[in-house]
């Protein structure tokens, strides 16, 4: 099965950014994806932290979440959905939501960005929490495509850098890994593909990683570098920087001739 990772860069503009999602969305189904998955903050990169509370949605509710929904119908695959600001009890806060849409249009899936970024160099000053609510729980989700059943496990970004939720979402074992991401371009250049490698050698399974890639209009330069890695590590799809999509083949095959030859999963004693 085909799956591809979209790389975007994104501005404040929301309609902008959904019309650019559309376009890679359906060059990718030309291509013969048939599940496609979104960098975080696809829909839009503010200039400051507090922009995203005003575009907020309701859960289910919104042109956001509509576009989603109503794209993965018009082609028939699945989307994973980066990442949207959705609502919370609290006016001054938001969750970073990833919301998976199936061929059917509806949503099926909604996972809650758990790890809150925290980050000062000296230089750039990064603090999610300021505006956003972490998620409390793992998310994995049964998806079935060109005639394939797989279980995809839900991440994002700084989620990277926490190896033990992806072990909480490896019982049974996931198929794919997603992991949406605005990293930025220093944590970026020295960790992104070395965590994602990681993480698809420990669970032994694909990793598809869309990220933002470029120079925003904020001022912000997000690393890019979307790939997709398969059970070994091996990185099979990668687009340095710019928009794009990058496109891989899924192979089950391959996930069980890696579990046979190397049984690390059967071996784990926590």
């Amino acid at each position: 099965m085909k799956i591809a990772a979209l790389q975007m860069v994104s501005t404040p503009d929301v309609d902008t950014n959904l019309a650019a999602a559309q376009r890679l969305i359906a060059q990718a189904a030309r291509q013969g994806a048939r599940l496609v998955a979104l960098p975080e903050y696809f829909c839009f990169m503010g200039h400051k932290d507090r922009d995203k509370l005003a575009l907020a949605e309701a859960p289910g509710d919104g042109p956001i979440q509509a576009m989603l929904g109503q794209t993965a119908h018009e082609h028939g695959l699945w989307i994973i959905g980066g990442t949207l600001p959705l609502r919370t009890d609290d006016p001054e806060h938001a969750y970073n939501a990833c919301m998976v849409y199936g061929p059917d249009g509806l949503a099926a899936a909604r996972y809650d960005k758990m790890h809150l970024f925290r980050y000062d160099n000296g230089t750039e000053h990064f603090d999610e929490a300021r505006v956003l609510r972490p998620g409390s729980a793992p998310v994995t989700v049964a998806l079935e495509a060109a005639g394939e059943r797989l279980r995809l496990g839900l991440s994002v970004c700084y989620d990277l850098r926490f190896p033990e939720l992806y072990r909480a979402m490896m019982t049974p074992p996931c198929d794919l890994i997603s992991v949406p991401a605005a990293f930025t371009y220093g944590t970026g250049k020295a960790h992104w593909e070395l965590l994602l490698r990681a993480r698809a050698v420990e669970n032994q399974c694909y990793v598809i990683a869309p990220a933002q890639g470029g120079r925003h209009p904020n001022g912000r330069r997000t690393y890019g570098h979307s790939l997709i890695a398969d059970p070994w590590g091996e990185v099979v799809g990668l687009l340095a920087e710019g928009e794009g999509v990058v496109l891989a083949e899924l192979d089950p095959e391959r996930i069980a001739a890696v579990r046979t030859q190397l049984p690390a999963l059967q071996h784990r004693c926590l």
